[in-house]
């Protein structure tokens, strides 16, 4: 199986265009690498292609990857495109892949509801772009010679959905995890997850790589920097640090692990900090667009 990271950082980018934090700054200033936002490309055979939720930079991503360029006058290497809930960075791509190329969209009922209740994604070809609603737990082929499996994780509706309360737990059709499976080995996707349940840590036993969402260092992180004024368990992503971080949650599970999702204002963004080296200590690493993963 091979993947690549399109896109490693969370909603914004990193620089995000409003932020002058020093991550940002140093992005722009070149001292630090910038990221696009949260997306992947994985294929079983090197021919076919599936994108992993289609974030705003997705045509920059696709330029920057040669696997996924057209191979004749029209058309594409892109057999699918899955997305894990209906958060912005994640389903506003599908708009820059709407000029009458057929591929198949999957997602849960509930995602694509979301989509259908917004007509501008009818500009994405319903004559061409084949929607498939996705069972949770139910294996089904993402494209020749991959399986995959949607899963429940806790989350949220997407921001512009929330009323005036939100439930950040939730565990449902909203927030899904993907496992994916060629055959000889298993990767697991999951960009956005509010905790982890014993569950969710048997479910992964049988990872061979994890791509888990490292959103935020700490809950705190927005408002102790003053970039934000909610939490990270607010915004329903877990912290990479703490007793009951992903770090910690996710230590027993033996697989290779990277951390994806990663917000601008995250200090593990800079090599030789103290948090990169925890995390690097702890066996994880941190995507970077471009990064290239065989399993």
């Amino acid at each position: 199986m091979h993947i690549i990271v399109l896109g490693a950082a969370a909603g914004g980018g990193l620089p995000q265009w409003n932020c002058g934090c020093a991550n940002c700054n140093d992005a722009r200033a070149g001292r630090l690498r910038p990221s696009g936002q949260s997306s992947l490309a994985v294929s079983a055979d090197g021919e076919h292609w599936s994108i992993l939720n289609a974030s705003p930079d997705i045509r920059q991503q696709m330029l920057d990857t040669p696997a996924l360029h057209p191979r004749g006058l029209r058309g594409s290497s892109v057999a699918s495109v899955l997305v894990t809930n209906g958060d912005i960075d994640h389903i506003a791509g599908l708009l820059s892949l709407r000029e009458q190329t057929p591929f198949s969209l999957f997602a849960t009922g509930e995602i694509h509801a979301v989509l259908d209740g917004n007509r501008i994604f009818d500009a994405v070809s319903h004559d061409k772009v084949t929607r498939q609603t996705v069972s949770l737990d139910m294996p089904f082929a993402l494209h020749k010679g991959l399986e995959a499996t949607l899963f429940a994780v806790p989350g949220k509706v997407p921001l512009f959905l929330e009323g005036e309360s939100v439930d950040t737990g939730l565990i449902g059709e909203q927030t899904v995890g993907l496992r994916l499976s060629d055959g000889r080995s298993v990767a697991y996707y999951i960009p956005g997850c509010a905790y982890v349940p014993d569950d969710l840590l048997s479910r992964l036993a049988d990872a061979d790589h994890l791509l888990f969402d490292g959103t935020l260092w700490d809950d705190d992180e927005m408002i102790r920097s003053g970039t934000g004024v909610k939490t990270g368990r607010r915004m329903g992503h877990i912290s990479i640090s703490g007793p009951e971080g992903s770090i910690a949650r996710l230590a027993t599970i033996p697989a290779r692990k990277t951390f994806v999702h990663i917000n601008n204002t995250n200090p593990v963004w800079r090599p030789g900090s103290g948090e990169r080296a925890h995390v690097e200590r702890h066996g994880w690493q941190v995507a970077q667009d471009g990064m290239e993963i065989m399993t």
